[in-house]
């Protein structure tokens, strides 16, 4: 009995693992029952091959191309052997442990054979460990010997007896015959509780609503909303653990304390107004060197003989007087 327990335990940590991992082939299957996970994690079929070599494939990428290949031109056997190569080589079967690859082992051994694969798988395995706890904790609350006071909690009652109080009344009531007095001060008293009660029962809304809308906290409704609080929190976790983690975990902007940055800053912003202010002077320089230049090219010139020329005719005829000047001398 206790050996089926372990198995139970074991067998849901398993399946709990996988779906904390993001197995795609055990997402949309909502297992609850033991028996059911038992089935698909313990007995031959391709469903679970296909589980086991995507666990290999988490472990070491280039066993994909392997089963790839495996697969395309070798069969389902040459498969099998690669993934009892590969637990061979984690230490964790032998290679000729073929029974534990293809599911005709123990069910204890296989399931003991899927944890340690799983938890080699990079960030499986703390959110196996929440996802488990979690699962224990709901089997806990949901125990037999449990479900009555969680019933009780679900609808709550008011009993102003309890219980040693009703067991003393009913050894007295045996015990001797109540006088027409006492009966009547214990009517008059129940009157009154059963008056004040009536009060209490008005005036407390989750009393009055319930006849309106029952089943609205049974049990079941109240496990599949665990269930799905459950698997948001295993979804988060596998998010913040592959994606969020690395940005959490950065050190914050350091921004300098110093008093004197303002300072600093003003004076760098003076040093750039002074420059464009000297590149301004510089465009204003620029255009009037250029209208002068344009003014003394246009301008004419009056020669000796009273002719007006401007200043590249003047600079051409003294080109053209050097060049007759130097011929006579070389002649």
């Amino acid at each position: 009995m206790a050996g089926a327990l372990k198995q139970q335990q074991l067998v849901r940590h398993v399946y709990a693992a996988l779906q904390a991992a993001s197995c795609p082939l055990v997402e949309g299957l909502y297992l609850q029952e033991a028996d059911s996970m038992l089935q698909l994690l313990c007995t031959p079929s391709q469903h679970r091959t296909d589980i086991l070599a995507w666990i290999c494939s988490s472990i070491n990428p280039n066993f994909a191309n392997s089963k790839t290949i495996a697969m395309g031109f070798k069969g389902p056997d040459v498969l099998t052997k690669e993934m009892a190569v590969l637990g061979q080589e984690l230490m964790l079967c032998k290679a000729d442990d073929l029974d534990l690859i293809k599911g005709d082992a123990s069910p204890y051994s296989q399931l003991q054979f899927l944890e340690q694969l799983l938890t080699l798988i990079p960030g499986c395995k703390e959110s196996a460990v929440h996802r488990a706890d979690q699962e224990m904790l709901l089997n806990e609350l949901f125990a037999a010997e449990n479900l009555p006071h969680f019933t009780q909690m679900l609808k709550p009652t008011l009993d102003p007896w309890p219980a040693h109080i009703k067991a003393l009344h009913m050894a007295n009531k045996s015990s001797y015959k109540p006088s027409r007095e006492g009966a009547a001060d214990v009517a008059s008293l129940l009157q009154l509780t059963q008056s004040t009660l009536e009060q209490l029962q008005s005036e407390c809304e989750f009393l009055s609503s319930e006849a309106q809308s029952p089943g609205v906290l049974s049990p079941s409704s109240l496990r599949v909303a665990a269930c799905d609080l459950q698997v948001l929190m295993a979804t988060f976790s596998h998010v913040f653990e592959t994606d969020l983690r690395s940005y959490c975990s950065r050190d914050p902007p350091s921004f300098s304390t110093e008093t004197d940055v303002f300072q600093r800053i003003h004076q760098l912003l003076l040093a750039f107004i002074t420059e464009l202010e000297m590149l301004k002077e510089v465009s204003e320089a620029s255009v009037s060197m250029n209208e002068d230049v344009n003014q003394l090219q246009t301008q004419p010139c009056y020669w000796s003989r009273g002719d007006k020329r401007n200043l590249p005719d003047q600079l051409e005829e003294l080109t053209r007087r050097i060049r007759d000047f130097s011929s006579l001398l070389h002649s």
